[in-house]
């Protein structure tokens, strides 16, 4: 029922740089809309949730889940629509509304927009062996989504990136056992990570790779994993609890290369945008990774400022007269009355 109505502005993308954007809309008093292809709110911080997160101003230190939890409340304080689960493919504009289709065949109707999608939509690189689908159910993982529940068990890590070096320190710490498969020679991970990785004991399996998958007897999980060792081509089986594969991402930047409105990229998978979160299209702005200017700051921290300016850019495109930035959030009046409110709560009885 949302499809159909006009929204002063619609983000896409619910990272930390979408959600933020929300609030501020919200603050501004603008019509907003949420519009995210995964089932759940966060973005990329999803890949860490139990990571600790130190560089946001007044939030040290925080967990990816518990960012998560604290930005999507501060993004509901004014009641955007939010819809999950929708993929938009494409962009034009008629007159002076934008078009939003989606891959459900939906059409949202917007006066401006932010891209807030991160670096693209992410999909891990899934393994390329016959039948490793079967087993995303049960111990073949892509995401961690909890530390615990790889407590006390045999872990085997396929990959030699960042990310891969990474779960395996984290992973270390909670594990009976962690191997490191990686197919080439050297990891191409930070130095210290490394050293780290092995000072924690890992088993570090250079110039190896995943061969097959063998299931348990009884039960539709892996049991062991055949590994081929590319110096010799010789094989060998491990007997793990628990695989994860670590081979990167996918990038998705379909809703900006199949757009009728021309936006500028720069560097293949970022929007070629100004300080101010514009971009090339009047009335379409950027926010957070998927935005590259001089001076562009790749925090959590610089995705609330694109977020905040693209707010206040859209505004003064939907309302010249408006004022360039938003009320600061102690003269709100809408926020003074929930500051009252909670003022209230936090007083002790007696």
């Amino acid at each position: 029922m949302f499809a159909n109505e006009l929204y002063d502005v619609t983000i896409i993308g619910d990272g930390p740089a979408g959600l933020y954007s929300a609030f501020y809309a919200g603050l501004r008093e603008m019509k907003t809309k949420i519009i995210e292809s995964q089932p759940f709110l966060g973005g990329k911080v999803n890949l860490y949730p139990e990571k600790m997160i130190w560089d946001v101003g007044g939030l040290t230190p925080v967990t990816g889940e518990q960012l998560i939890r604290q930005l999507t409340q501060q993004a509901a304080t004014f009641n955007p629509t939010i819809i999950l689960n929708e993929k938009v493919t494409s962009i034009d504009q008629v007159d002076d509304c934008f078009h939003l289709h989606t891959e459900s065949g939906q059409v949202h109707f917007s006066k401006t927009v932010i891209l807030a999608i991160g670096a693209g939509i992410l999909k891990p690189v899934k393994l390329e062996l016959e039948g490793a689908e079967k087993f995303e159910e049960t111990n073949l993982h892509y995401l961690v989504k909890s530390l615990a529940h790889f407590r006390d068990k045999t872990v085997l890590i396929s990959g030699g990136g960042n990310s891969a070096l990474d779960w395996a320190k984290e992973l270390s710490e909670v594990a009976g056992r962690v191997y490191l498969a990686y197919r080439k020679d050297a990891f191409k991970g930070h130095e210290a990570t490394i050293s780290q990785v092995q000072r924690n004991g890992v088993i570090c399996l250079l110039n190896t790779e995943i061969a097959a998958l063998k299931a348990a007897a009884d039960r539709p999980e892996i049991e062991r994993v055949v590994l081929r060792h590319l110096d010799d081509q010789t094989v060998t089986e491990l007997k793990i609890d628990e695989l994860l594969v670590c081979h990167g991402f996918e990038r998705d930047v379909d809703v900006i290369l199949n757009s009728k409105v021309k936006i500028r990229m720069k560097d293949e998978y970022c929007i070629d945008g100004t300080p101010l979160s514009e971009t090339s299209v009047p009335g379409i702005y950027a926010a957070g990774d998927i935005l590259k200017h001089e001076g562009k700051l790749y925090l959590i921290a610089g995705a609330f400022q694109d977020a905040a300016n693209a707010v206040n850019r859209a505004k003064q495109f939907i309302s010249p007269e408006a004022a360039p930035y938003g009320m600061v959030s102690s003269h709100h009046e809408q926020l003074q009355e929930k500051s009252q409110q909670l003022k209230k709560q936090m007083v002790p009885n007696g």
